[in-house]
């Protein structure tokens, strides 16, 4: 289902194409997969799958708009394998690159984002004195940072913390860097971000200052899942192989390639992969594996196993003997 925007209709929402615009799709996004995909390589073994479908003919009785911006996304994932790469087709006329940021739009967005709390679910003191924060995305901390903050605040205090990352599909590694300053004491190096076209690579560290008390030392859990994606996935594989935790649950979508939107034209555009992560720990990324979970369980189990392992470990804890 497809949210009708504003002034549209449902009639609106669909659109035929015709050869000309199907062939400048096609086109389009092969320029943006030789200019920008993270591989070069894979990106010329797309092209060629796709001109391979295009020469045979697959794509000439295919009509409507969003079934072929589907169609090219699968045939192209079927290459790369690769869960960020998508075509998408939008009924509204796409703003075109050298446009000025709308301030209205940005402004209705960061409402919307402050309206749904930044998609904080929970931030609960459990039993034996174990938090629990559970949130569906990692969004700008220039906009979400105070409610991760007050979230982090109230748990300021726990003995262990859970982090319940079932439902998070990812978002900002600016995000990643806030939340995880709150469990290490020492500036401590998460990941870093190559960039094919800029070559260049940019580092994530643990921030110099966050409001409030840091839990370092205190118990570490992640809830994992199918679902958990992209910087989720940066969250979990940094706190894994640093050693800082342990991640329950199944393993995850496997999705580690930071995207830049690429306008094909007035109505498509293609999802690019522009860069990798790269773990300063193993020297690679979770890309198409996904983060191992160290207590594989269903995920609608990881929660109650969490407690347990928390609970134990604050037992265990001499300093929380009296």
């Amino acid at each position: 289902m497809r949210a009708i925007p504003p002034g549209m209709t449902a009639a609106d929402m669909s659109m035929k194409v015709d050869p000309a615009t199907r062939g400048r799709v096609i086109d389009g996004a092969v320029a943006s997969l030789n200019e920008f995909y993270v591989f070069p390589e894979v990106a010329k073994k797309m092209e060629q799958a796709l001109r391979a479908r295009q020469k045979k003919g697959e794509y000439d009785a295919v009509e409507d708009a969003e079934a072929f911006a589907e169609l090219l996304r699968d045939h192209l994932r079927q290459v790369s394998h690769d869960k960020h790469l998508s075509v998408d087709f939008s009924p509204a006329v796409l703003p075109k690159d050298e446009a000025p940021r709308n301030p209205d739009a940005d402004a209705r967005m960061r409402a919307q984002m402050e309206r749904d709390n930044c998609l904080f679910q929970k931030a609960e003191r459990l039993s034996s004195n174990i938090g629990y924060v559970k949130f569906n995305a990692f969004l700008p901390p220039d906009v979400c940072g105070p409610t991760a903050i007050a979230a982090m605040n109230f748990l300021g205090n726990v003995d262990a913390i859970i982090f319940d990352l079932r439902d998070n599909g990812g978002g900002d590694p600016k995000m990643v860097a806030l939340i995880s300053t709150y469990l290490f004491d020492q500036p401590t190096h998460l990941n870093d971000i190559y960039n094919r076209k800029e070559d260049a690579t940019t580092q994530f560290w643990t921030l110099p200052y966050v409001p409030g008390k840091r839990l370092a030392g205190k118990p570490v859990f992640v809830l994992t899942s199918k679902y958990t994606f992209s910087a989720a996935e940066d969250f979990a594989y940094n706190i894994k192989n640093l050693k800082r935790g342990t991640i329950i649950g199944e393993t995850t979508g496997g999705g580690a390639h930071p995207v830049s939107g690429q306008r094909i034209d007035d109505h498509f555009m293609i999802v690019v992969p522009s860069g990798r992560s790269v773990s300063p720990i193993t020297k690679t990324d979770w890309e198409g594996t996904g983060v191992e979970p160290d207590i594989k369980v269903p995920a609608d189990q990881a929660l109650e196993v969490a407690k347990e392992k928390a609970a134990e470990q604050i037992r265990n804890d001499p300093a929380n003997k009296k």
